[in-house]
């Protein structure tokens, strides 16, 4: 599955530091994505469970959720979902900060999914990379989305540094894991990322890649 079958976007308006963020429930909140890379999310499960409850608030403060809320109260999240998804697993009744990015009047949730896939902040391949799918298949709640091994290993390569932070362009992570998923890669997972980690840093840092928004350029034994 090619990166360049992914839509176009429109960036991720960032929060207003003149505005508070608001609270949320993470239970109630609608994914924008049908998958996510669980070796991510164990890591933050990890992270987490380190943590005081002052410290856990104060970091998810520090990364508020960008929301659409819809005019049946319905809110969706753009981004943040492996975090929020590790945290509502250890506690089902978790609170996170958000800032909403757009207020949409319709009630309806096919108008609603019609907004966010024409403004490219829908994800819609699964785990395997297949899609897109129709909006209507994304799953209701984090807990229910599926594993994408090329998202956890984007994830450890953004980790390393090999692949820069982009926070303003939805799903960038997935971008890098289309594209790496057009290459040969050993068979891996996300519980067994090593097999594939070598060869993906080649392929991250050289030439090929570099229109890739978030390259770096940094060669393997960097």
């Amino acid at each position: 599955m090619s990166h360049l079958r992914l839509p176009p976007y429109q960036p991720l308006p960032p929060p207003d530091p003149e505005r508070e963020l608001i609270e949320v429930r993470i239970a109630d909140l609608r994914p924008t994505q049908m998958c996510v890379g669980l070796a991510e999310v164990r890591s933050r499960q990890r992270d987490f469970s380190d943590e005081s409850a002052d410290e856990r608030r104060a970091y998810l403060a520090s990364k508020p959720v960008p929301l659409v809320q819809g005019g049946d109260g319905a809110v969706w999240m753009i981004d943040r979902h492996h975090r929020l998804r590790g945290l509502v697993e250890m506690d089902p009744n978790a609170i996170a900060f958000g800032y909403v990015v757009l207020r949409l009047d319709t009630a309806t949730r096919d108008h609603v999914l019609e907004e966010l896939r024409r403004r490219g902040w829908l994800y819609l391949y699964d785990g395997r990379g297949v899609g897109p799918h129709p909006a209507t298949a994304l799953p209701a709640r984090l807990p229910d989305l599926l594993d994408d091994p090329y998202r956890s290993l984007v994830w450890k390569l953004k980790r390393e540094k090999r692949i820069a932070a982009q926070p303003l362009i939805p799903f960038h992570e997935f971008r890098w894991g289309a594209w790496l998923r057009s290459r040969p890669l050993p068979p891996f997972s996300s519980e067994r990322l090593e097999p594939a980690l070598a060869p993906a840093r080649a392929m991250v840092a050289s030439a090929a890649a570099a229109h890739l928004a978030g390259w770096t350029g940094k060669r393997q034994d960097a």
